[in-house]
Formats: C-alpha cells, structure tokens, sequence
C-alpha cells in the first residue's frame, strides 16, 4: 500500500512571550520543545506503524508486519519561516514551503495531495499533534470503504490523556455548539447507521453533526471525487473556521461522513497530544478515593 501524509505545521513566538504564546488553535500555545516533540511523535508512530522498517530480533534479516506495511510519504507543509523544521529529525519527511496565510496552510496540504493524484492509494491529511498507532488503521478503513462503498468515508475518533490523570480517556469530538452548521453540508438520514462484521464482533457507525477529527483518509477514487468539485481548493472557512474546514469541510461537503458508534469508539481513534479538552472537562473532578 502506497500512502500520501500531508501535515501542516506552523509556529511563531509571538513577540515578547518567551513560551511562544498567540492564539492559533496551539501554533504557539506550548514552548517550541513541546511543538517539537509533539510532532516528533506524530513523525515517529507514522514510521514505526506503517513502514517497512520492522524486524524480529531472532532474525532481523526477516521483516514483521509485510501484510499491513506499507510505502510512506510524509510531507510537513509550512509557510515562511514561521515553523521549526530545523529541530526536527531529517530523513523522515518532506519539506513543503509556502508562503500561504497560516490559517489556511491546510489548504496547501490539499494542493500536494492533488498534485500527487494517480501516485499512491491513500491520500491523507493530518494535524501536527495527532498519534497514529493502530497497524491494522487503514486495513479498517479499506474494509469499511469495501462494505459501504466509496461514496462513505468513516473518519476517526481524537481523544486525549494524560500522565496526571492516569485513568482518564476523553473523546473529545462532540456535537458542534451551532446546530445549524451541519445541515447546510450533509443529511444524515441517508444511511444514518450501518452495521458490519469484523473478527467475528458486530461494530456499528453513525452519521454525526461533528465528523472533524483534525484528520482524514481518502481512497483514490476518493480524492479523485472530492478534486471534481467546484468546491475544492476554495479555501472556505464555514465549518467553523479555516483550520477545521481545511480538516473537515471538504470530506463533508463530498462524502457521507461517518464515525464509529460510541459503543465501539475505539475501533477507528487517534491520540491528540494535547490536553486542552481534558484538562477543561475532567482536571476539576477526581475519582473517589
């Protein structure tokens, strides 16, 4: 399997903070080490889960995982010189530089997807701060798409924890606050639940208001679709601002966009390395003693 990740990262100390501090969604909300290791991370797990590199020590001529291994591009698209690409380990990605308005850096991630069209079997779009490691991740996505058909695209739960609340797991996607969002871009009474079976345990998906998982993954035929709308590339900011809709608005506009039930949230999940949402939901309350 041939995959495509595109990432888009950006930061900037904003002047006279020395931890970074300026309100874009995290771009500088943590010390440039915490940035660095973050990505690092989401680097890292994209490498270790998915590539070819994966052997047995008994014999490490012999390589692990050829069935779900795959061919990776990881390409991290900045703008300026307002990133930290020089504190990352080489060898591991891509450099894209633009010179794009930072809010809409995603949109330039969906320009090297377009351009790479006919090359690989997976386009994908992922946040700087988001951990991939289920090996069998896109196995489970060809199998829904397989199921369902192409006209579906089954997106990804985000949670978050923490060191400091070692028991804690937080789903952190809920129900858009503005209601009317969702009706003007999908309607989910088309197919709103579907059911399958997978090693032998009956896993159900749901049509939801919020399908923004900081993330997607396109067949593709896919990718395909979504470039033949009048839509693409049109860098619009309606589901909610510029940074979600470059994640979010264009699967929604084009796809039925499910997610796994609640009942099953973990069979399709990426870590969030943050914890912005659980420390606002969860850090006030703690477990009876």
């Amino acid at each position: 399997m041939r995959i495509l990740i595109t990432i888009p990262h950006f930061y900037r100390a904003k002047a006279g903070a020395p931890d970074g501090r300026e309100p874009l969604h995290g771009s500088g909300a943590a010390k440039a080490e915490g940035r660095v290791q973050a990505l690092t991370r989401c680097l890292f797990s994209l490498c270790e889960t998915f590539g070819p590199q994966q052997s047995f020590i008994g014999s490490p001529n012999i390589p692990c995982n050829g069935s779900v291994a795959s061919q990776i591009e990881i390409v991290v698209c900045t703008t300026g010189n307002h990133h930290l690409m020089n504190r990352l380990p080489q060898g591991v990605f891509r450099h894209h530089s633009t010179g794009t308005e930072p809010l809409f850096l995603g949109y330039s991630c969906h320009e090297v997807l377009a351009d790479n069209l006919g090359r690989y079997d997976y386009y994908c779009f992922l946040e700087d701060d988001i951990l991939l490691s289920d090996p069998l991740f896109f196995w489970k996505q060809a199998w829904f798409t397989q199921m369902v058909g192409d006209r579906a695209v089954l997106q990804p739960h985000r949670f978050e924890t923490s060191d400091q609340l070692p028991q804690q797991k937080l789903y952190i996607d809920g129900p858009i606050r503005d209601p009317t969002i969702a009706p003007r871009f999908q309607d989910k009474r088309v197919r709103p639940r579907m059911r399958g079976r997978v090693l032998g345990v009956e896993v159900a998906f749901e049509r939801v208001d919020n399908p923004h998982s900081g993330c997607f993954f396109l067949t593709e035929n896919q990718m395909k679709r979504w470039m033949e709308q009048p839509y693409f590339l049109d860098r619009s900011a309606e589901f909610w601002g510029p940074l979600e809709s470059a994640a979010t608005l264009g699967v929604m506009r084009t796809f039925e966009t499910y997610k796994p039930a609640l009942e099953n949230a973990g069979f399709l999940e990426v870590h969030h390395l943050d914890t912005r949402y659980l420390g606002r939901v969860i850090w006030p309350f703690r477990p009876n003693r």
